[in-house]
């Protein structure tokens, strides 16, 4: 297998140093609009003889496809931000390639109504492709991060071997993660942040299909695993809203992220001042988008890796029927400790836990373990041999067991 990824932030960096230690594929290149990025990334790697640099700037699909065909890639990874999957996305099944990502395309706000009626929904743009891709006998495996992406598998795996029937399928994302020295330093990409956290959150019911909230709607607190403890958590726009019930037979499914009241007010006020925005405004002459200001002035997550510590916990809360027709409330669940990811591989516990997984879905790609066609989400594909390999790497999921009746 040769494979592309395109960005080498912190995500695509995680990547490689993940993949270096598996010998599934023959080469990797990391491409990157900075070239110097992109080589600091394959400097960092132990043994870099499979890995690659090359410049490419992921707006130009032209370019893309050239690049694809020059490295003979096999398989298109997309690891920027999810503004740019048009090109990514389109140059991939031009060149006639498997494509993956982390995060869908993008969605619209209702024009009128945007707390009311749904809009255009994440990942809408790519499933209108399905029959094109599925029709070339291509592969576009979309939202194969941890979430979306390993939360979806969890999903999968609770239909497959754990329940009989399924209620609820509520993602539930916390950490106690502190990053010394920032007063506000997120640990992801806050472009991302930003269009996730302040889009109208999705919630889909049997009855109802989908629908939208308030953002930061319907607070809970959740009480995480292993020491994290109970974090407070508010439903934000995300995809496995959208993936879950393509595949996955339930009556409800939602999404909620453990914020904090300050993260929530910051994001209020960014709001408040038009600094959300991606529309350029003109400074002194020059367009700028506030969005991008606003991203340029924070440090960069991959960066923080050293002044972070503590846990992060993605994971998937399933309630219905068991096996054996009883009441069930199970959290599958994956808790990354920054200490350790760091020293073992030298990048934070955020991107580590991101870049794991569409490292493991490559690797079942390769070995035939996971194939298909057209626009396919994770839980379009077994459960049971990704969680295996997830603990092949040294990083096993975990499932806890709560009372039925316990929120």
């Amino acid at each position: 297998m040769r494979i592309l990824v395109v960005g080498s932030g912190g995500v695509g960096a995680a990547v490689a140093a993940i993949a270096e230690r598996r010998p599934f594929f023959e080469r990797m290149v990391l491409a990157d609009v900075s070239p110097a990025r992109a080589q600091a990334a394959v400097g960092a790697l132990r043994d870099p003889a499979r890995f690659g640099v090359a410049q490419v700037d992921a707006t130009d699909r032209a370019a893309l496809v050239e690049l694809i065909r020059a490295e003979r890639a096999d398989v298109v990874l997309n690891a920027c931000d999810p503004w740019l999957n048009p090109p990514i996305f389109a140059a991939a099944g031009e060149a006639g390639c498997t494509y993956l990502d982390m995060a869908m395309t993008l969605s619209q706000r209702h024009p009128e109504r945007p707390f009311e009626q749904v809009g255009v929904m994440l990942g809408e743009a790519q499933f209108a492709e399905h029959a094109a891709w599925e029709a070339d006998g291509r592969l576009a495996l979309v939202g194969i991060g941890v979430e979306p992406g390993l939360s979806d598998v969890f999903a999968r795996h609770a239909a497959d071997e754990l329940f009989s029937e399924i209620d609820e399928v509520n993602v539930r994302d916390g950490a106690d993660l502190v990053v010394r020295g920032y007063d506000f330093a997120p640990t992801f990409s806050i472009w991302t942040t930003i269009e996730e956290c302040l889009n109208p959150p999705l919630i889909w019911e049997r009855e109802r299909g989908w629908f939208v909230t308030e953002p930061f709607s319907e607070p809970e607190v959740f009480d995480f695993p292993e020491g994290i403890g109970p974090v407070e958590c508010v439903n934000v726009e995300h995809e496995e809203v959208v993936l879950v019930p393509r595949w996955v037979q339930c009556r409800r499914v939602t999404f909620k992220y453990g914020l904090g009241d300050e993260f929530i007010a910051v994001l209020k006020t960014l709001q408040m001042l038009g600094l959300d925005s991606t529309e350029p405004v003109s400074v002194r002459g020059h367009p700028v988008s506030p969005r991008d200001v606003v991203a340029a002035a924070l440090p960069d997550p991959a960066s923080l890796g050293d002044r972070m510590s503590g846990r992060t916990c993605a994971g998937t809360l399933v309630t219905g029927s068991g096996r054996d027709g009883r009441p069930r409330k199970t959290y599958l669940y994956h808790v990354v400790d920054n200490e350790q990811v760091m020293r073992d591989y030298g990048h934070q516990a955020v991107v580590w836990q991101t870049a794991i997984n569409p490292v493991i879905a490559m690797e079942l790609l390769a070995e035939g373990a996971w194939s298909g066609t057209g626009v396919l989400g994770p839980e379009a594909f077994p459960a049971a041999p990704f969680l295996a390999l997830l603990a092949e790497y040294g990083a096993p999921h975990g499932v806890q067991e709560r009372p039925p009746a316990q929120a």
